[in-house]
C-alpha cells in the first residue's frame, strides 16, 4: 500500500488566504527615512540631556537649532548665513558649468573616437583618484588664491563623473538607431546631435548628479585657502574656536542644500527624459 504524496496546490492556497487575510502593505520608504531621522535625533536629545558627552563636542539639538537662527539674524566671521551659502553655492555651480563644458565634449570624444579614448583616458584615470587637498597646492601656484583656484579644484573634482558617464552613455547607444539614421542619410554630425546625445542624456544628467555630491565634499577644502566667506570657511573658523554647534550647524545646512539640490536634479531628469526614470 503506497500513501499518495501529491498536493494540490490550488486547494491549499485559498484556505492560506482566508486565514491571513489581506496581505500588509509595505511600509513607504519616506516613513522609514523619517522614523530614522527621528530615532537619530532622540537619541543625540538623550545624550545630551544626561550629559553623556561633553557639550563642548556634542551640543544639543536645540542649540543647532538656535545657531542656525542666529547665522540667519546675526551671522558668524561677519557674514550671515544667506551670505556664506551664496559664496558656497556661486563656487559649485560656477565649477558645475566649467565641468560641464569640458566633460561633455570629453565625454563625447572618449566615447565616439579611438583616438580621443587613448588621449583622454589616462587622464581621466589619472584624476579619478586624486583627492582634491593632493592638488590644492599645486593650482594654488598656477592659478593663485582668488576664486579662480576654488572653482578650479571644485571643477578637477566634478570632471571625472560627467566625462565617465557621459561616455558610458554615448557607447550604451543602440547602433540599429544609429544604422537606421545613416540609412536614412544622416550626416555623421546628425547621427550625433539627432542620435547618440538624447539617447546619452539620462547617463548625462547622472553624472551631474555625482558631480554635484563630489563638488560638496571638495568645497570645505576649496575654501580652506584665503575665503572670507562660505560654508566651508564658516565650518573651519567655528572649528578653529571650538564652536562645535556652529560646525554642525554648517554640516547641517550643507546636507539640507544638497538634498535639495538632488530633488531638484531628479525632476528636471523626470521632466527632460521621462523613458528613462525609474522612481
Amino acid at each position: 500500500m503506497t500513501l499518495s504524496t501529491d498536493i494540490d496546490i490550488s486547494q491549499v492556497a485559498p484556505a492560506r488566504s482566508s486565514r491571513e487575510g489581506r496581505p500588509r502593505r509595505p511600509l513607504p520608504v519616506a516613513v522609514i527615512s523619517a522614523a530614522t531621522v527621528a530615532v537619530i535625533i532622540a537619541l543625540w536629545s538623550l545624550a545630551s540631556a544626561y550629559a553623556l558627552v561633553s557639550p563642548v563636542f556634542l551640543p544639543s539639538p536645540r542649540q543647532v537649532v538656535l545657531a542656525i537662527y542666529n547665522l540667519i539674524v546675526k551671522g558668524f566671521v561677519d557674514a550671515t548665513l544667506a551670505e556664506h551659502l551664496g559664496a558656497s553655492l556661486y563656487r559649485i555651480f560656477g565649477a558645475l558649468i566649467v565641468s560641464i563644458a569640458i566633460g561633455i565634449p570629453a565625454g563625447i570624444a572618449i566615447g565616439t573616437s579611438r583616438v580621443g579614448r587613448g588621449i583622454l583616458d589616462p587622464i581621466v584615470e589619472f584624476l579619478r583618484p586624486l583627492p582634491p587637498l593632493a592638488y590644492l597646492p599645486l593650482i594654488i601656484i598656477w592659478v593663485g588664491i582668488g576664486e579662480a583656484s576654488k572653482i578650479t579644484v571644485i571643477a578637477l573634482s566634478m570632471l571625472p563623473s560627467i566625462i565617465l558617464s557621459t561616455s558610458a552613455g554615448v557607447r550604451s547607444v543602440s547602433k540599429d538607431h544609429v544604422n537606421a539614421a545613416r540609412s536614412l542619410g544622416a550626416s555623421r554630425r546628425q547621427v550625433l546631435t539627432e542620435v547618440v546625445l538624447p539617447s546619452a542624456v539620462p547617463s548625462i544628467l547622472t553624472g551631474i548628479r555625482i558631480a554635484l555630491g563630489a563638488g560638496w565634499t571638495t568645497l570645505v577644502a576649496a575654501e580652506l585657502v584665503a575665503a572670507t566667506s562660505g560654508i566651508g570657511f564658516m565650518i573651519q573658523s567655528a572649528a578653529q574656536f571650538l564652536v562645535t554647534d556652529i560646525v554642525i550647524a554648517g554640516i547641517v545646512v550643507i546636507a539640507l542644500v544638497a538634498i535639495l539640490l538632488e530633488f531638484i536634479a531628479r525632476q528636471i531628469e523626470r521632466r527632460l527624459v521621462p523613458w528613462a526614470s525609474h522612481r
